[in-house]
């Protein structure tokens, strides 16, 4: 199988296939939602795709779901 057989930009694009799993297989297999499933892409993916810019946007959807958390306990 060549590399380009093997790394679909679209279905399985390189950033995303590190390891046994890919990111979207287990943000679904852990029913998790949208702010949660972010943090978990963009870590996921920022040493192959856009370096600390994706762990910024990480930490963006992060923030979100604590203001979220807070302002539903409050």
């Amino acid at each position: 199988m060549t590399l380009k057989e093997k790394y679909d930009t679209i279905n399985s694009p390189k950033h995303y296939c590190q390891g046994s799993m890919e990111p979207i297989d287990a943000i679904e297999g852990m029913s998790l939602g949208y702010h949660e499933g972010n943090v978990v892409k963009y870590v996921s993916r920022w040493r192959l795709k856009g370096g600390v810019e994706d762990l910024k946007k990480a930490r963006w959807y992060l923030n979100r779901l604590i203001e979220g958390e807070m302002n539903a306990s409050s």
